[in-house]
């Protein structure tokens, strides 16, 4: 019997892989929230509605919800490494062409395209970090990773904020394309060749049936519909808090709007906390409550005052980085079978609710201001908090629970 080979702490393939998978976040999530400050910049640069210009972040993540329920299929075909490598290499080819796009729909197409690439990674990483590493190696490189897409969230937010404030947008994005595309070469050298890779190569007939199978599960539907809630109250949030910032009375500068991301980091502390006191507690008592903390958040932000919308937004992406957390462990542990087509439904619901309310948050800011932002983000959250209230009714399952999986990362 052949002993696999897996990657030990302390080995110099250890090193590589988390340098490797730390950067490979970084550069994804960076890519993808690049442009969520930038919306104001594209509604007055280009002439559109609050709607309209975030596109810019929605058509990205549209495509990248349907691109994830076939991305690990596609993995199974072409190797775990090969799609990564390729997925990273496009988007940072994408990212570098985005400052050059000449109008706002070759801009929008660009976005569409770095969807599909985008795709690549966080449908497969986690897998090959299960698959890889020793289990004493493991809680440390998931860790790192899912700490690599706070960070790159966070920095490509922050820096095409700031930069843009010295620069310009297009220069801004092209600083920052330059950063991933560097990134991306680094995790091209870096990251080692799989050797435990599970080939099953499931034809399309065999996707669906397991897709299917997850919505007859008494509770991964609701699950499901909490993704698209959390992520699309949160992502609506901030969409559009920055077009409020920038206007009287607060009118802030880009670089103070973009440096209201920095709460972010809270939101890595709260998924760590949140996770720990599930354990000690059952996330189903944990969970209502985090929903429920990030509820408060939004509602606190009809306030007109910085210091009290900042708070909001504090608490909010306190209370939504720790429910996230919570659900996207919980679907891991809940699916029975087709574990993989499970995540990747909960990807899929959780960046579609992004697509779908964030849009439709700029149509509402339009038409009643910060109100009608509220509308649909409170609206949200308080659907979430009956959702996860409906959750602690749910059956245990008779089975042993497997070990936790940390969040994909925003």
């Amino acid at each position: 019997m052949t002993v696999p080979t897996v990657i030990r702490r302390g080995t110099p393939a250890f090193l590589r892989a988390n340098i490797a998978f730390f950067l490979s976040a970084f550069a994804i999530f960076a890519s993808l929230y690049s442009v969520q400050p930038l919306l104001p910049i594209f509604a007055a640069e280009f002439s559109l509605d609050a709607g309209a210009a975030s596109l810019a972040l929605s058509a990205t993540t549209a495509t990248l919800a349907l691109a994830l329920l076939f991305a690990s299929w596609v993995a199974d075909r072409v190797g775990r490494k090969s799609l990564m490598v390729w997925a990273i290499l496009l988007t940072a080819a994408l990212g570098l062409a985005l400052p050059f796009a000449p109008n706002w729909w070759w801009l929008v197409a660009i976005r569409t395209l770095m969807g599909l690439s985008l795709s690549g990674l966080p449908a497969v990483a986690m897998v090959y970090l299960a698959e890889e590493m020793d289990p004493d190696a493991l809680g440390f490189s998931m860790g790192l990773y899912i700490g690599g897409t706070a960070v790159g969230g966070m920095a490509g937010r922050l820096l095409s904020g700031i930069l843009t404030d010295w620069l310009g947008w297009r220069p801004a994005l092209l600083v920052l394309g330059l950063a991933i595309a560097l990134a991306a070469i680094v995790v091209v050298l870096l990251l080692p060749t799989p050797h435990n890779s599970a080939r099953n190569r499931l034809s399309l007939r065999n996707l669906s049936g397991l897709i299917g199978v997850q919505f007859r599960d008494a509770g991964l539907p609701w699950l499901f519909l909490s993704a698209f809630l959390l992520m699309g109250s949160f992502v609506t949030l901030f969409n559009y808090a920055g077009f409020r910032l920038a206007l009287p009375p607060f009118a802030l500068s880009h670089t103070a709007i973009a440096a209201i991301f920095v709460v972010y980091l809270l939101g890595s502390i709260s998924s760590a906390w949140a996770g720990g006191l599930s354990q000690r507690l059952g996330r189903r008592r944990v969970y209502w409550a985090t929903v429920a903390l990030m509820a408060s958040g939004v509602l606190l932000t009809l306030v007109p005052s910085t210091p009290v919308i900042i708070t909001g937004l504090a608490i909010a992406t306190t209370g939504y980085f720790a429910a996230h957390g919570i659900a996207s462990a919980w679907v891991a542990r809940r699916a029975q079978v087709g574990r993989a087509q499970a995540s990747a439904i909960y990807l899929f619901a959780y960046y579609l609710g992004s697509s779908v309310l964030g849009t439709l948050g700029g149509y509402a800011w339009v038409a009643w201001g910060w109100n009608g932002v509220i509308l649909i983000s409170a609206g949200a959250a308080i659907a979430a908090v009956l959702v996860a209230i409906r959750l602690m009714s749910l059956p245990v399952l008779p089975v042993p629970e497997r070990p936790a999986e940390p969040p994909a990362g925003v």
